[in-house]
Parts: structure tokens; C-alpha cells; sequence
């Protein structure tokens, strides 16, 4: 038996491109690598070439040429937060967006060693440099003694984490959160704050205290969670047997859903009695009973920000400034409202 052999199309080539638009392949290189010294109306040619031919460069050659991978590594751990997990993608977004793959690390413990181990598995790898998700002082403390020659950026490592970095003003958003609160006319405001070891959390502490301590308002003692729904309803529950509380800020969306449930509990309403502000505003915070007023932050920014930085420390030599932080937003909902 006869076995027909089907023929297929041959993938289009650089030469291919340089026909089709009427120039070198030389110049269809410069375009496809961003080069300056092209005119528009050549570029828009190639690429219109480009278009029609469905031409997809040789990621491997283009790597032997330019001694780079366009691979990227990116370390962080395993966390279903909806912080950490929307800051994640957004420097996936970041990288795509800038033509470039990733290889991520996952980290099964948050320590020293644990970055450390990452960091030299991405590095066995080939990439061309490293973006390291560090929220946690036990992961910040790595950073410090990262191999030499690796180019790396770190995301939410706090101020001293010894490498280029990109942030969110958490100082900011407690700002935001408190200042609103104390001008709805509520004398001072109580946190429920995240855990211990964690950056986001200690900031978010200081930049609380420090609200208060300029509007001469009285701090109350804090109620420490862990960042689950369940933490925020048992200080909820303390919070409920407290006189005096009218206004609380909770150190993220998931704690102040289980304040949201633990004071209607308890039959103080929300925000007649206490008023609750979070932060981060997951999808569902516009959802809750009532809708919940909170801090937004822009995790695709923070990505955009930490990947541009990581490629020009690829591209250049010398001191590059860290870009600024990314500021926050207040979205005011239901949940806050002028003391009864």
C-alpha cells in the first residue's frame, strides 16, 4: 500500500520578510530588534511584511546572536493571596508585553535558603536575569547574597534589600485608608494588622501609626491577623466586645470580609455602628454586604515597573534609580460612613 505523502508550507524565513518589503535582511533585523537607525516608513513596511507572512523570528538563533535567552526568571512562593498572586502576574504580563519568556521558581520554603536555591536553579538555567517577589523579611534577607554577576530586581523587598527594586507606597495606602476615616469624624481608627515577617504588613502598621500620631489621635492597641478571612472574624469578635470602636481598618480585603461577618454576628451594623475600610480590592470587595471600601493598588504597574527596570540594568552599565513607587487609591463603598 501506497502511503501519500501530504506536502506542507514552509514557515517563512528573514529572507522571506526582506523580499516582500524590498530591502536587506539586514534591515529586517535592525526593525525586528528595535533598532533606532531605520526610517518609520521603512519599519511600517517590514512590518506590514511581517504581518502578511506570519513570520515568527528564531528565538534560539536570535539568543546565539545576542548572547541573550530572552527568557526571563522570576522567583516567588506558593500563596493563593490575592496580593502576591495578582502582583505575580502582573510581571507576566510585563514580560510578554516586552517580548521576553519566563521561568518561574516556586519557593517551598520562605528563607534564605530557599531564595538562594531559586536563584541558582534560574541561573543554571541561562536567563538572562532574575525578578525576585519578596515580601517577606525572611526572603528580603537573601538578597543580600545574591552570585555577583546575576542581574536582579526585587518586588515589595521593603528599603534595605540591597538590589534595585520596584514598590507600592504601602505608607500611602494606610495613609488613604486612615485620613478617610478620621475626616468621616470618628475620633481614631483600630487595625487589624497581617502577620509578622511580612513587609507589606509592617508598613502598612507604620504608615497607620504615623497617620494618627499627625492627627493627634489616640492609638489604639492592634489586633494581629494572618491574612485569612477567618483571622479578621476572630478580631471581629474582639472588636465587637470593645467599647468605643467606630471605625476599623483591616490590613486586607480578606480580613475585613470576616469583621464584615463577624459584627453582623454580633448585630453592630456596618457602617451605622463601625465603619470597615480594607486593602488591595479584590474582585469581590464591590460584592460584599455592604460593598467594601478599600485601597487599590496597581499590580500590573508594579510589574511593568519592576520588568522595565531589570531590562535596562540588562541594557546599560552604571546606576540606574529605582523607579518610584506605585501609588495607591482610595475606592470609597458602602462600608465607611460618618460616625452615629
Amino acid at each position: 500500500m501506497k502511503v501519500a505523502k501530504v506536502a506542507g508550507v514552509r514557515p517563512a524565513v528573514m529572507t522571506d520578510v526582506a523580499k516582500l518589503a524590498g530591502v536587506s535582511h539586514q534591515t529586517v533585523s535592525r526593525v525586528l530588534n528595535g533598532s533606532p537607525q531605520v526610517r518609520q516608513e521603512t519599519r511600517d513596511r517590514v512590518l506590514r511584511a511581517v504581518e502578511e507572512l506570519g513570520y515568527r523570528p528564531n528565538a534560539m538563533a536570535r539568543g546565539l546572536v545576542s548572547r541573550r535567552s530572552k527568557v526571563l526568571g522570576v522567583v516567588t512562593f506558593d500563596t493563593i493571596l490575592y496580593g502576591p498572586a495578582s502582583m505575580m502576574l502582573g510581571i507576566e504580563r510585563a514580560a510578554r508585553a516586552a517580548g521576553h519568556g519566563v521561568s518561574i521558581v516556586t519557593l517551598e520554603r520562605v528563607d534564605r535558603h530557599g531564595v538562594l536555591d531559586a536563584v541558582n536553579t534560574l541561573a543554571d538555567q541561562g536567563v538572562d536575569g532574575v525578578i525576585i517577589l519578596a515580601p517577606q523579611l525572611a526572603a528580603a534577607a537573601a538578597l543580600h547574597n545574591l552570585p555577583a554577576r546575576l542581574v536582579a530586581v526585587a518586588v515589595q523587598a521593603g528599603h534595605d534589600a540591597g538590589l534595585p527594586a520596584a514598590s507600592m507606597d504601602q505608607h500611602e495606602g494606610s495613609r488613604l485608608a486612615v485620613e478617610h476615616l478620621l475626616a468621616l469624624g470618628h475620633e481614631t481608627v483600630w487595625h487589624v494588622s497581617g502577620p509578622n515577617g511580612w513587609l507589606e504588613a509592617r508598613d502598612r502598621v507604620d504608615g497607620y501609626r504615623r497617620t494618627l500620631e499627625a492627627a493627634g489621635a489616640r492609638i489604639p492597641p492592634m489586633i494581629s491577623g494572618d491574612w485569612s478571612a477567618r483571622s479578621g472574624y476572630e478580631a471581629g469578635l474582639v472588636l465587637a466586645g470593645q467599647p468605643g470602636v467606630t471605625a476599623v481598618f483591616a490590613g486586607n480585603d480578606q480580613m475585613a470580609l470576616g469583621l464584615l461577618r463577624a459584627f453582623t454576628e454580633r448585630g453592630i451594623r456596618v457602617p451605622d455602628d463601625v465603619s470597615v475600610v480594607g486593602f488591595d480590592d479584590i474582585p469581590e470587595a464591590a460584592y460584599l454586604s455592604p460593598p467594601l471600601t478599600t485601597v487599590r493598588q496597581d499590580f500590573d504597574e508594579v510589574g511593568r515597573r519592576s520588568m522595565q527596570l531589570l531590562l535596562q540594568l540588562l541594557e546599560y552599565d552604571g546606576e540606574i534609580p529605582d523607579p518610584p513607587a506605585v501609588l495607591p487609591t482610595l475606592v470609597v463603598r458602602d462600608s465607611s460612613g460618618a460616625p452615629k
